[in-house]
């Protein structure tokens, strides 16, 4: 701007004014130059990553580490670009049916999802399953350059397996008595598969939520399981029956068996105790004839006569009977 001659004072000071501004800045203007590029490298490089995550670093697109919770330094001006990855935190996927606000009054979307909760099951009877996944990311440099979209090919998976799976069981047994069986098995191969992708994903759970057939054929189907329950419910009364009437009888018949075990041997013992005593007394009587004949003669008459009502003796010269003893009362 060539210099013009000012018309007044005034003019004249405004003028020298506008070129001391000029002059300091353009004395600050390398200072202030290096104070962005500072200020832009430690904003670009500093960074923080938190407790439930892990930091990936890409240096010009390529992994090169990983960092754990806490403050990190990092090549500025995007020469590397962080992500962050929770990775203690469990995701949810739904299948069937969505959640639009959870809470203490869940509210589910009236949207039909029959394409992916409509399966043919092992008996050829179709029923509408609804059920969801949790996972984690387990090793987040895996997410992020192994699998192009993860979330898709969770759900992609998820519904193939749980398809396989409800496939090779029968409609009866994935309402009743398979449903646990059912999620273990889902659970396992969708494992397998993503650990052969090596993806990085740690699957949780796998939850069947409800298990019903189509509302074309619902109250057909609800008849037939009400038939099954009540077959079911019959055939326990009959086993309840028969679980008390055979094992009394069975004790009953053990009882009887012990009694005449028992008794066969308390006749065979006192058989052989007499036998023994007769024996014994033979041998006795054979050396002192006399006097075991006496002796027996009085264990008789001592056995015998305590039964007796009333005792009479009689002899050749007695006239009549004659009471002896009131022998009864003296036993007595």
């Amino acid at each position: 701007m060539p210099w013009e001659i000012p018309d007044t004072p005034e003019e004249l000071l405004r003028q020298g004014r506008r070129q001391v501004q000029a002059l300091n800045l353009q004395k600050w203007l390398p200072t202030f130059v290096v104070f962005i590029v500072i200020l832009g490298i430690a904003i670009s490089s500093f960074y923080t990553v938190g407790p439930d995550e892990l930091g990936v670093i890409r240096r010009f697109g390529k992994y090169v580490r990983t960092e754990q919770p806490g403050l990190h330094w990092k090549l500025p001006f995007n020469m590397e670009r962080l992500d962050l990855v929770k990775v203690t935190r469990i995701f949810k996927e739904e299948f069937g049916f969505r959640t639009n606000q959870s809470g203490v009054k869940t509210e589910y979307s009236q949207k039909n999802f029959l394409d992916e909760s409509l399966m043919l099951t092992g008996d050829l009877n179709v029923i509408e399953v609804t059920w969801i996944i949790q996972f984690r990311i387990k090793e987040p440099e895996k997410v992020l350059f192994k699998i192009a979209d993860i979330q898709e090919t969770l759900r992609d998976l998820s519904e193939a397996v749980m398809r396989e799976v409800i496939g090779d069981s029968f409609v009866g047994e994935v309402l009743t008595t398979r449903r646990i069986n059912v999620n273990q098995e889902a659970k396992d191969r969708l494992q397998k598969i993503l650990d052969s992708y090596d993806s990085g994903v740690y699957i949780e759970d796998v939850k069947l939520q409800d298990v019903n057939p189509p509302d074309e054929v619902k109250s057909s189907f609800n008849e037939v399981n009400a038939a099954k329950q009540e077959k079911e419910r019959v055939i326990n009364e009959a086993w309840e029956a028969y679980n008390k009437a055979i094992p009394k009888a069975k004790g009953e018949a053990l009882k009887t068996l012990s009694e005449a075990e028992g008794y066969a041997l308390q006749r065979v013992n006192e058989a052989k105790g007499n036998a023994n005593k007769f024996l014994a007394t033979w041998e006795a009587y054979k050396e002192s004839k006399d006097v075991t004949r006496r002796r027996l003669y009085l264990e008789t008459l001592d056995a015998v006569l305590p039964q007796a009502g009333k005792v009479y003796v009689t002899g050749s010269q007695s006239p009549g009977i004659v009471p002896l003893l009131n022998l009864q009362e003296r036993v007595k």
